[in-house]
């Protein structure tokens, strides 16, 4: 029932417990979405605004994109080995595809009308791209950076699945090895509450 569940997180925020596994969980999203979000806009920029490195990079992610960030895991385990580094490539991969398309479609999209008034007024390259097409292209990026914390959420908890000792999916992994349901389910609400909040946030 909801107050098992609400009295597990509250007895465990209480003694101390969920708090390093929620600082866990965070370090590790915040490492792998940033990563991967950075990554994304500094080729999704550029791609979106030069055909020729669009025509160049796009084969490569939409081979890529359709692949499940869960048939990776095993290649980065196997890569990287089972610490830190491979959770955290594993949430760049995931988080890089959604921001990269929605960055290359948003520049590719912006008014050319706006450009024209700009080239116009006498703004060059650099000016076009800074003072025009990236604040018109903005809001459709930000919507790509939501989409890519919602998944940094959503793959954290199959990576700590793994050889991990503390996080939320550590916690929902005890939880369910020793049918502690209270606690699995309390450990996915938090988690639920921490990507409501960051997408909030952005």
């Amino acid at each position: 029932g909801p107050w098992l569940v609400l009295g597990k997180v509250i007895q465990l925020a209480l003694n101390g417990e969920l708090w390093g596994h929620v600082g866990a969980t965070l370090v590790r999203v915040v490492a792998g979405f940033c990563t991967g979000a950075g990554l994304a806009l500094l080729l999704g920029l550029p791609a979106g605004y030069f055909p020729r490195l669009r025509n160049l990079l796009e084969p490569v992610v939409e081979i890529l994109r359709p692949i499940p960030p869960l048939a990776m895991l095993p290649l980065f385990i196997v890569w990287i080995g089972i610490g830190e580094g491979s959770k955290i490539g594993f949430i760049t991969y995931a988080t890089f595809f959604p921001v990269f398309v929605t960055t290359v479609h948003a520049v590719q999209q912006v008014d050319p009308l706006l450009l024209r008034a700009a080239e116009s007024l006498g703004a060059r390259r650099a000016q076009l791209f800074f003072r025009v097409i990236l604040p018109a292209a903005l809001p459709e990026i930000l919507t790509g950076v939501r989409l890519g914390v919602a998944l940094s959420f959503f793959v954290i908890v199959i990576s700590e699945f793994i050889g991990a000792e503390e996080g939320l999916g550590y916690l929902i992994n005890d939880g369910r090895n020793f049918f502690l349901v209270p606690q699995m389910l309390g450990a996915a609400v938090v988690l639920g509450l921490l990507g409501y909040g960051s997408s909030a946030l952005i």
